[in-house]
């Protein structure tokens, strides 16, 4: 505990912020390709769990239960390392940024199918019923109106990988979590850790929290809103 009032290893921290920077720098890249991979499969995936065809409902499944029930560490060790062994190394970086997107992926589908789900069939059968095909329903009528309940999970999806880049330490990565293990452990800049450590995770800090913090703030504002709608409709109800 003594290292977290050690005034030389403080200034130690300060004066190399530059690496603590530059990994915060690799994190949010990183980060921001992950979650771009992630709704691009997570959209693709769950329209197809949403669909009516039993062949793109299966793909769906089978990709979502394999991806959820094998753990990230082992998906970005095997990516990397069996693309090394083979002569095709991506790099730490691009390694990082495909399993993140494809685990993460498999968790944004589940949360745009339950979204579509969540809107009654009736407004589908209507829909259909006006010449409206698949695509035509999705875009017009349910995707508009289950955003207000995709959204909120989504960003708490989006703070879960975050939090995830600190996995491609196992394969020695350039973010944030890998930095700050190097400059701890450093020759030069060895021996900080609890300085080091607190910085690292005040930084996982001021970029989470906002967005946690706008998850549920936005998921109170639906449900009074919905709150709202229900109280008029009941009291319109009573007064016909």
């Amino acid at each position: 505990m003594s290292g977290i009032f050690s005034k030389g290893a403080w200034l130690k921290v300060w004066t190399y912020r530059s690496t603590f920077g530059f990994g915060l720098l690799n994190t949010l890249e990183t980060a921001l390709a992950g979650v771009l991979l992630a709704m691009m499969i997570g959209i693709i995936l769950g329209l197809m769990a949403a669909s009516e065809k039993k062949i793109l409902k299966g793909i769906s499944r089978v990709y979502v239960e394999l991806i959820q029930n094998t753990p990230l560490l082992l998906q970005i060790c095997f990516l990397y390392y069996a693309l090394a062994f083979s002569g095709n190394s991506l790099g730490i970086i691009a390694t990082g940024m495909i399993s993140l997107g494809i685990y993460h992926g498999a968790y944004m589908a589940e949360v745009i199918r339950a979204g579509i789900e969540a809107i009654p069939k009736g407004q589908s059968e209507a829909a259909a019923s006006q010449g409206f095909g698949y695509i035509g329903r999705m875009y017009y009528v349910i995707l508009p109106q289950s955003i207000k309940i995709i959204l909120p999970p989504m960003v708490n999806q989006v703070v879960n990988l975050v939090k995830n880049t600190s996995c491609l330490y196992i394969i020695g990565g350039a973010d944030l979590i890998s930095l700050t293990y190097s400059f701890v452990t450093g020759a030069t800049t060895g021996g900080a850790y609890a300085p080091a450590y607190l910085v690292s995770g005040a930084l996982f800090f001021i970029i989470c929290f906002p967005l946690s913090k706008l998850a549920s703030v936005w998921e109170n504002n639906l449900k009074k809103r919905d709150k709202k709608v229900n109280v008029a409709g009941n009291k319109e109800r009573k007064v016909a």
